[in-house]
């Protein structure tokens, strides 16, 4: 299908194919507000300053591990427009195997949801998501940094969306 028969663009596939997004794994996981509004804080003197909407964007993230027993949060960090996290998957010990894509998709529901309740009717997240399937702990370690850099880079990078992936 293209674009002249389908009133939407076609997307690149963002998942690795053949992979099974169910394994046990560590995952660096960017998801972008919509039209990349600047909408959970603000950066300031290099730091991140969560508003209300992104405090509340932080809570649902650090309680995905109470409502998905095979995840973890390693490290994260929200941006005024985006998120960057990692996320250690270990499906081993479940009895319900649970995938990245579901995981993601419940924490994009349920912040929208609560935002909408707090009155923000307009937030939407971005189609999809950005995922790297954490190879080695070089590669970790580098993402880490990256994120705990971000922050820092705010001025920098902000207007230029082809640096919000690694």
């Amino acid at each position: 299908m293209n674009i002249e028969n389908n009133k939407y663009p076609i997307r690149k596939r963002t998942r690795l194919k053949e992979y099974d997004y169910s394994n046990n794994a560590y995952y660096f996981i960017t998801i972008c507000v919509l039209n990349k509004k600047e909408v959970l804080g603000s950066v300031e003197n290099d730091s991140v300053v969560l508003n209300k909407y992104g405090k509340t964007v932080e809570d649902v993230l650090l309680k995905l591990p109470a409502r998905f027993k095979s995840i973890e949060i390693d490290y994260y960090v929200i941006m005024p427009n985006h998120i960057y996290c990692v996320l250690i998957l270990d499906n081993d010990n479940t009895g319900n195997r649970k995938s990245i894509s579901n995981i993601i998709g419940a924490f994009k529901s349920i912040t929208t949801i609560e935002l909408h309740k707090m009155g923000f009717q307009e937030f939407r997240w971005q189609k999809s998501f950005y995922d790297r399937i954490i190879r080695n702990e070089k590669e970790l370690f580098n993402i880490r940094q990256y994120i705990d850099q971000n922050p820092l880079r705010w001025e920098l990078e902000k207007d230029n969306p082809e640096n919000l992936e690694m």
